[in-house]
Order: structure tokens, then sequence, then C-alpha cells
């Protein structure tokens, strides 16, 4: 297996968490690894650190390719100033361009093979979109910097449970009204294809669930299984995915339940995050499947109101880190010899 290059990890929004789980994310994996890189200002980085009573020596570098000698030692950091002090706890439209800034030179290492995948610390759409921010999050942003032709797909996974949602960051009333068997059946190839490639499940199982309580009760609670997504679960069967359901979506995340299946394909977001952050907040990663680069993250947001305060778990972006390396690696891995 050919070792992957460094991760490059942005900042997120200044004012948030990003910063102190980066520093301790650091303290925890500089020993064994993953290596990664972070696209942040080191001021600011230094001064957070120092301010909390961590020892953490920043190395300011010029690529990932400097990070695995120094990351022992020291946090890499390519440096990309902020236009204003950030304050925790006080996000500023006036550093936008930073954390968009961050995010577009990231996927740029990615790209051209520099950078093993992205990482992204949490942003605040709010004060993006105060700046003019015209995207409704990170993985919408992240498809339109890789010129993907498809929506990307956002994975949630943990060890406990791995879901996908079919709608993403839209209202439950719009997303009711995008849902489509057509929708489904894509969402559901992606998921299959990212269980294959990133995971290494060659034959992943993937539930399906209903929409409606107790899936609709044939008919009585409403009738989109019958006229979206079985229709859709029968496509799918036919292009060689093991999908199955529709299932309640009220029992189908129970223990015996999520033995079943490798993942879970929900019909819009909170259907599918609740459970996952229910049971696994702080090891749960966000993946973005479709994309050409590996593209992970935490499964929470910056976390304002205890920001700068040194409190904040950096288990979720430890997991998004190992498992963005993980994937990395199999990417790289050879092919077997004929």
């Amino acid at each position: 297996m050919t070792p992957a290059p460094p991760l490059a990890l942005t900042m997120g929004d200044p004012a948030g968490i990003g910063g102190e789980i980066t520093l301790a994310a650091w303290a925890r994996l500089r020993a064994a690894g993953p290596a990664f890189v972070v696209l942040d200002d080191p001021r600011r980085l230094a001064g957070l650190a120092a301010g909390l009573g961590w020892d953490v020596p920043i190395a300011e570098v010029g690529g990932p390719e400097e990070a695995a000698a120094v990351f022992a030692d020291r946090l890499p950091v390519m440096t990309l100033r902020l236009p204003v002090p950030a304050v925790p706890g006080r996000p500023d439209p006036a550093n936008a361009p930073a954390v968009l800034g961050a995010i577009e030179r990231a996927v740029a290492l990615a790209q051209s093979g520099r950078a093993g995948g992205v990482v992204t610390n949490p942003i605040s759409k709010a004060t993006l979109y105060r700046s003019g921010f015209a995207f409704p999050g990170h993985t919408e942003f992240l498809g339109a910097l890789t010129g993907t032709s498809a929506p990307p797909v956002m994975l949630l996974a943990s060890p406990m449970l791995r879901v996908v949602p079919v709608t993403i960051h839209v209202s439950l009333r719009r997303a009711l009204d995008m849902l489509s068997t057509a929708e489904i059946v894509r969402t559901g190839l992606a998921l299959a294809a990212g269980l294959r490639e990133g995971f290494g499940i060659d034959a992943p199982r993937i539930a399906v669930a209903g929409l409606n309580p107790h899936a609709g009760e044939e008919g009585a609670m409403g009738d989109e299984e019958g006229v979206l997504v079985v229709p859709a679960i029968e496509a799918l069967r036919a292009r060689g995915v093991d999908a199955f359901g529709p299932l309640p979506p009220d029992t189908m995340f129970t223990a015996r339940a999520r033995a079943g299946y490798d993942a879970a394909l929900c019909l819009y977001h909170d259907q599918a995050l609740i459970p996952i952050k229910t049971l696994d907040m702080d090891g749960g990663v966000n993946v973005t499947l479709g994309l050409p680069i590996i593209r992970t993250s935490p499964d929470h947001g910056t976390a304002f109101g205890i920001a700068g305060q040194g409190v904040a778990d950096p288990s979720s972006l430890v997991a998004a880190l190992r498992l963005a390396a993980e994937m990395a690696a199999r990417r790289t891995k050879e092919p077997a010899a004929p």
C-alpha cells in the first residue's frame, strides 16, 4: 500500500472551536498520525494555545509535503492571514474570505494530489450568508469547487451507524417537494459506491427509511412509500444494490435493526442526523460522497458558546482525520498482481 500524502485541514470559523480542537487533535495524533497540515493563521493558533496554557509549537510550512517531517514535534500550518482578529464566540463576516479561502486552498491541494484529502473544521453558515455566500452549506460548496455534475451526497458515519439523507439543507416543507424516486435512486447508488470505495464493503446492505409514521401503514398514513420509495428500492435492486425497505423510521435504528445493514438511506436531514448524533455525537464523522477528492469533517458545529475555553471535545475531529486517512490509503492501494 502506497502511503497517502498528509491531509489538509481547514480553519473553520475562527470564532468557533475549530482552532482548539485542531490543537488538541494534533496533541493526540502527533505520535502515530495521521499527519495533517492546517490552513489557518499561525498567529491565531499560537495565541490560542498560549491563552489556554497548551504547549503546541507551530511550524509554518509551504505545503503538505513538509508536514510529515515536522508533525511529531510541531503543528504544521500553511499561512492564511485573517483580515480581523478572531474573538472566540463572536463570529465576524469580515473573516469569511479567509474561511472560504482555506476550503478552496485545501480542495486545490487534494485535487493536485499534494494532500491525501480534505478535512474541514465547522463553519457558521449564517455568518457566511451575511458575507454573500451563495451555497446552502459545505457539501454544496465542495461540489461546485470540484466541478461535480451531480449534487454530492452527505454520509454521516460512526462505528455505531452510517446514514445518508436524500435531501439535506432545506426546510422540511421543501424537502418533501424535492423528494422523488429518481433522487432516492441517485443517492442510493452514490451511497453504495461510497461504501465500496471508501469503506471497503464489497456488497453493502442498505436499509431504506419510510417517510411517514409506520412507513405509511400500507397507505393508511400516507402513500409516498408506495409511490416514491418502493419503486426506488426496486430500481436500486435492479442495479445490483442490496437495498430493502421501506422501514418504519421509529424502529430501524435500534441495536438489533442496525445489525442488519451497513448504512441507512433516509429521506430528509433530521431523519438521518438525529439518530446518529444521539447514538454517537463524539465519534460521528461527516463524509462527502460523489467528489473526486476525499472530504470528511466533524459531526458537530462551531459551538460558539464554549469557544476559547479549552473544553471542546476533539474526538469527532480526530475520528474525521483518521477516517480520511483510511479512505486515502484505500485509494492509493496498489492493484493486486494478476
